[in-house]
């Protein structure tokens, strides 16, 4: 059964989250200046904002009555889970992500393939399946600790694939910068 709205219609849901895909195709569709010294950036953002909603989250469960944030090997394993699958995924899209240097600026451009933003895709699928299986009431005491899992794991996304475009674009650098052929 796909999402539904607060209206009860599955499109109203759908419909936006297809939309949203669409642009950031297009927009990952050009090549874009690739600054490797600010590519820290995002994975300090994403780790911040995580920690913050996973904080959140415990406060509120402690405001109800609840007991927190349980260190549970249940929380523990499914967390460990979600960062090692996010990393693979973020890994893997990374190594779609076509970098080109231009020798005589250095100038570093990156652009996103296709394929890599069926990483993204699939994930969005998969987080609004399980979380409308969730809100069902089918995960029971599983639903906290598989949310978590899964915010967890878009933190080993974005910091797998920046370090690896990081990586791949500093040997590029380098190479261009001792006067050799750069393969990207």
């Amino acid at each position: 059964m796909p999402p539904t709205s607060a209206n009860g219609s599955p499109w109203a849901t759908l419909i936006p989250i297809l939309i949203a895909f669409v642009l950031v195709i297009l927009r990952n569709a050009r090549a874009r200046r690739l600054h490797i010294e600010q590519m820290w950036i995002a994975p300090v953002i994403i780790v911040a904002m995580i920690g913050l909603a996973l904080w959140g989250e415990s406060q509120a469960s402690v405001a109800h009555g609840g007991p927190g944030f349980a260190l549970t090997p249940l929380n523990i394993g499914l967390d460990i889970a979600g960062i090692l699958v996010g990393s693979l995924l973020g890994w893997w899209r990374a190594r779609f992500t076509n970098i080109t240097i231009d020798p005589a600026t250095h100038e570093l451009t990156s652009r996103a393939s296709p394929l890599g933003m069926v990483v993204i895709l699939g994930i969005l699928v998969i987080r609004t399946a399980v979380r409308t299986y969730a809100t069902g009431g089918a995960l029971g005491e599983w639903a906290g600790p598989v949310a978590d899992a899964l915010l967890v794991m878009s933190v080993g996304l974005v910091c797998a694939q920046r370090l690896e475009i990081y990586i791949r674009a500093s040997r590029l650098l380098n190479e261009a910068r001792a006067g050799g052929s750069p393969a990207a």
